[in-house]
């Protein structure tokens, strides 16, 4: 890619948009329509039917969700839990 494609007020298509995410088109639609878990919304323009993602929205996007998925990985306070942080005995009683 040239420094020309990669221009912050490029307009990126959905299928666009999947292929650099390496994703399906429904999961760029499910992004936009924020049905996707654990990640905010992928802000689009929306000319009737169709989406368009800006590039700056896009690279926008991804560095947020980055950065919110490394804060909300959590380990377990204490060696006695499993994942969701119940004590193991409790459950073997």
């Amino acid at each position: 890619m040239t420094r020309l494609d990669r221009a912050p007020h490029q307009i990126l298509t959905v299928k666009e948009v999947a292929r650099e995410l390496r994703c399906s088109k429904a999961h760029v639609f499910n992004a936009i329509a924020g049905r996707v878990r654990n990640v905010t919304r992928l802000p689009a323009i929306r000319m009737g039917r169709r989406k368009l993602i800006r590039r700056a929205s896009l690279e926008t996007w991804i560095e947020t969700n980055e950065l919110d998925f490394a804060s909300r990985a959590t380990l377990p306070s204490e060696p006695g839990t499993d994942s969701v942080c119940a004590r193991k005995e409790d459950f073997h009683a």
